[in-house]
């Protein structure tokens, strides 16, 4: 696909404090803004970057929500992670130049081109864009260690509740209700994701709702009882 080639300013954008560098004077945003390249358009359902495809740019998502994947041996599709509006895609490709994973707009949505280069470049000069990059990419490994603590020693109840916190926090770091979301994943993508079959998401989900711990309207969630999943989460391993 090709980017639209639609200049937009960082300085003016309403997510710039959520992937920018805060505290910057007018002549370093002016910068910045020069780093963003195009506006990208990605309709529902279209990889933005393949597994193996080189690596030129970063993107920040304006809109919308991703999910990256890579083929595992067998031929199945691993969900590695979720990303939304505010955060920075594309970082794996950093190591090697090369795409080490898919990511796959799961509703229409638009990013922000950042081609790498022009980041490195201006980094030199603006370090707090270098330190921003910094912790972006130590945020990525913080998050990787999470799920690894989530795969190998949650159970299925423990591993939903901290999706579920996790996701609705985001969501509320950009304006959005602390109790409330619509989950734009399928419940299948949710259990690749957490190590999960579709059933047990579905069943875990059930007793939620049993529990009164949430509600639940096909994708509509709404969390009744956050400290009950806050419980889980932090519950003593058996």
């Amino acid at each position: 696909m090709t980017p639209e080639t639609i200049k937009i300013a960082c300085s003016n954008c309403n997510l710039r404090e959520l992937c920018m560098p805060v505290g910057l004077n007018p002549s370093e945003l002016e910068r910045i803004d020069e780093i963003v390249a195009t506006r990208r358009k990605v309709k529902r359902r279209e990889t933005l970057f393949h597994n193996g495809e080189r690596f030129t740019s970063l993107f920040a998502i304006r809109t919308g929500v991703f999910k990256t994947r890579v083929t595992t041996e067998d031929g199945r599709d691993q969900v590695t992670g979720f990303q939304m509006a505010g955060e920075i895609i594309g970082l794996d490709g950093i190591v090697n130049d090369r795409h080490t994973c898919d990511a796959v707009a799961l509703e229409d949505a638009e990013v922000c081109v950042m081609p790498f280069e022009r980041i490195e470049e201006l980094s030199r000069e603006v370090t707090a864009l270098q330190r921003h990059v910094h912790q972006i990419m130590s945020r990525e490994i913080v998050r990787e260690h999470g799920v690894m603590l989530l795969l190998g020693s949650m159970r299925a109840e423990e591993r939903l509740a901290a999706f579920l916190l996790n996701l609705v926090q985001r969501l509320h770091a950009r304006g959005f209700s602390a109790s409330e979301l619509v989950l734009r994943m399928t419940r299948e993508e949710i259990g690749s994701y957490l190590g999960l079959k579709l059933e047990t998401v579905s069943r875990t989900l059930s007793k939620f709702v049993d529990d009164g711990i949430a509600e639940v309207q096909q994708r509509h969630v709404r969390i009744v009882d956050p400290d009950a999943l806050r419980r889980l989460v932090n519950s003593p391993a058996c």
